[in-house]
């Protein structure tokens, strides 16, 4: 019997941040799997112009816990 939509989405909910990214990743790209070359490309190129960014010094890079302080504090209700 397949699982509801509901419940599907209550163990989805459970599953740790990084679980459930993958997850949506997913999802998202099954949408419309012909485009999957295309972001794909778009994101490496992102990726590769950040890269460009962090070497030439044009951003400076924080740590990751440090970055999400800052993201909490500045959304916390």
């Amino acid at each position: 019997m397949p699982m509801k939509i509901e419940e599907l989405t209550e163990e989805a909910l459970a599953l740790p941040n990084e679980a459930r990214a993958l997850l949506v990743d997913r999802l998202v790209e099954s949408l419309d799997p012909s485009e999957k070359g295309e972001i794909h490309d778009l994101w490496a190129e992102e990726a590769q112009r950040r890269l460009r960014e962090l070497r030439s010094g044009v951003v400076e890079a924080i740590p990751g816990e440090e970055a999400l302080a800052r993201l909490r504090e500045k959304y916390s209700g």
